[in-house]
């Protein structure tokens, strides 16, 4: 009966570890970033296995040797005096466990805050993630264009993304590349990712947002420089161009497809009231224009104090009526 029992046990956890399969993407890292975070989620698994180990091991001993036995009902056991060493033993080893989670806690928090280790001199690629209901916008104003619901990044290249939302708070997580960080509306966070292998890899926003909140998924596809650079230059010669009366649509609207525009949003975004909407998104600096070709350079900009008073307060109303 025992035996039925252990193979009863062992069968369950095995169908529990195939069912699990497709959430332990965070331990499957392909950048710097996820594998920080990878490293000390397996070192937290690490150290409570070992606690746990020392805790049945002593909850064994402890019911074999103070177990029920045969002696007389008058017996009592000699007086033991505790033992100090013991006591501060049992006292200092939570503490020690402890600090050192701190530690490690810490270091990697402010290790995966910045750029990656060994990407320091490379210029990032800059790229701005809005998301609306029920569905996410990438500028990149460096290249020109933006894309709906995907975002293309080329492979050793620091990307530093700039979240923010038109609607409900929402959080951008693309599991094997890094840990999330939330997506709200009158300010901007950023967000350093690297990708080291080419593929595809599963985004989603991991923070509930409403009724569409599932279909808040996109393939953030990591490919070489080159084909980067032919992607984008395709996205330039063939995409139309993302006028305001478009995006406003694309805000009103739910759950859509994939787009690509040969333009960003960035170029007709409000901008607070007196500064020139045109060239300025957010922000009290001004903004580099290329007296050459005349494009916008968004790369610099300071958007820790951007304005987005004047986004689609209807989608806004929308989303936070459906997050309620």
């Amino acid at each position: 009966m025992k035996r039925k029992g252990l193979l009863f046990a062992v069968f369950s956890a095995f169908l529990v570890l195939l069912t699990g399969c497709d959430s332990l993407t965070v331990l499957n890292p392909k950048g710097p970033v996820a594998k920080t975070q990878s490293d000390v989620i397996i070192f937290s698994m690490l150290v409570m296995a070992l606690i746990l180990l020392v805790v049945y091991v002593l909850y064994v001993y402890m019911l074999s040797k103070y177990r029920a036995s045969k002696a007389a009902p008058d017996y009592e056991p000699p007086h033991v005096e505790g033992s100090k060493w013991l006591e501060f033993t049992w006292i200092a080893i939570p503490v020690i466990i402890v600090a050192v989670l701190s530690v490690v806690t810490v270091r990697s928090t402010s290790a995966v805050e910045s750029v990656a280790k060994g990407y320091e001199d490379q210029k990032p690629l800059v790229i701005y993630a809005a998301s609306s209901n029920w569905k996410w916008h990438f500028s990149y104003p460096e290249e020109g264009i933006e894309t709906v619901n995907y975002v293309n990044i080329p492979t050793n290249r620091p990307v530093e993304f700039r979240l923010y939302s038109y609607g409900p708070i929402t959080s951008f997580w693309v599991p094997q590349l890094g840990g999330q960080k939330y997506a709200m509306s009158d300010m901007v966070n950023k967000l350093n990712l690297v990708a080291e292998h080419e593929g595809s890899y599963m985004g989603k926003n991991s923070n509930f947002s409403g009724e569409g909140f599932a279909h808040m998924e996109f393939e953030a596809l990591a490919m070489s420089p080159a084909d980067y650079e032919e992607w984008v230059n395709e996205v330039k010669s063939t995409a139309s161009e993302l006028t305001e009366q478009e995006f406003d649509s694309l805000l009103e609207e739910g759950v859509v497809g994939r787009k690509t525009y040969s333009s960003t949003h960035l170029d007709f975004a409000p901008a607070p009231e007196g500064e020139n909407a045109g060239h300025q998104h957010g922000g009290s600096e001004a903004v580099d224009t290329n007296s050459e070709s005349g494009e916008t350079d968004h790369s610099e900009m300071d958007h820790s104090e951007m304005d987005h008073s004047g986004m689609d307060m209807e989608s806004s109303e929308t989303g936070a009526e459906a997050a309620e």
